[in-house]
């Protein structure tokens, strides 16, 4: 399994190396308050990585969001399986 995993990064590996050969190229980035030049390959990468960032992000914050609705939920399932229980204890009577 070991081995199986080494193969898997050294082929990552040296697919971004080729990556980065194919895309050598200087690329200039203009911002609001400069300029910058950058390889291609290394701003790819970057807003890669920024856009995989964001989409945890995101995705963490929908999960949670869904978690505490969950918890709220099992909060007041339980407030009302007690109601209910207690409901069946009180003896029943008859007014006739």
């Amino acid at each position: 399994m070991r081995f199986i995993t080494y193969i898997l990064i050294a082929i990552i590996i040296a697919i971004g190396i080729t990556f980065a050969m194919l895309n050598s190229t200087s690329v200039t980035l203009n911002y609001y308050v400069g300029q910058r030049v950058l390889p291609l390959s290394l701003l790819l990468v970057g807003f890669f990585a920024v856009g995989c960032l964001l989409g945890l992000l995101v995705g963490f914050c929908i999960t949670f969001g869904t978690k505490m609705k969950n918890y709220r939920l099992q909060k007041q399932l339980k407030a009302a399986e007690k109601e209910i229980e207690n409901l069946r204890a009180i003896p029943i009577q008859d007014k006739h």
